[in-house]
């Protein structure tokens, strides 16, 4: 009897969050930056330049913004793994039936949940604590180089497809194109992220699209006005 691996998404979680994160992001402020510069100066060596310095300091940014948040939170882990570290030390007895009493409260035994108590602690105190108490796997660990790198890649993939059509739209129809280029591909990655997330498709590909519609019809509205005052 052949058994079915269990299909999960959790342990995507981390990766998954900054890279469609990252994409999304640099496809819209990208794109919101050169449909604002096109309504108020339709020049396609400005729209270039915009474009350009768009994708590369949006993606800088967005990197060392996750590095750093995420470094915060693997301090605060590394933080309480000591904390925990140190009483089960110093009062191993009261730290192993306040393990127990985790198990209890999910439904198991008094007896049983202590004699599993027991068990992982004899097996790794301190991995059982971090699980069960502190709610640490290495699923929802932080790791911050990763997050960063996947935020600086999906930010700067995301920010190529305005970069590419500020090549090669023409001027005059830039802000359509612009806006009609990065509602396809806002769909495309809508889709492809509630697929790889095991989530509803629909509801994240209208989600991604009423939003980004907002954003870029703002910015271009500001570049419009901001170009009529110029004139």
């Amino acid at each position: 009897m052949h058994h079915q691996i269990e299909k999960h998404y959790v342990n995507r979680v981390g990766w998954l969050r900054a890279a469609v994160l990252g994409a999304n992001d640099g496809l819209l402020s990208t794109t919101s930056i050169v449909i604002g510069v096109a309504a108020a100066q339709p020049d396609r060596n400005t729209i270039i330049l915009a474009a350009l310095a768009g994708m590369i300091a949006g993606a800088m940014s967005m990197a060392a913004g996750e590095y750093v948040s995420v470094s915060s939170q693997e301090d605060t882990e590394k933080a309480d793994l000591f904390r925990e570290k140190r009483e089960l030390e110093e009062m191993p007895e009261q730290e192993l039936y306040e393990l127990a009493k985790i198990y209890e409260k999910r439904g198991v035994s008094k007896e049983t949940a202590l004699q599993v108590a027991k068990e992982l602690t004899d097996h790794d105190a301190l991995e059982a604590h971090a699980r069960d108490e502190l709610g640490m796997n290495e699923i929802t660990q932080a790791k911050p180089l990763q997050a960063a790198i996947a935020s600086f890649g999906s930010f700067a993939m995301g920010a190529l497809l305005p970069f590419i059509v500020s090549l090669a739209a023409p001027i005059k129809l830039m802000v359509y194109c612009q806006y009609g280029f990065s509602i396809i591909f806002l769909m495309a990655l809508g889709a492809i992220s509630a697929k790889m997330g095991g989530s509803g498709i629909k509801l994240a590909v209208l989600r991604i699209c009423f939003w980004g519609t907002v954003a870029m019809g703002v910015t271009a509205l500001v570049g419009h006005l901001f170009g009529v005052n110029i004139n």
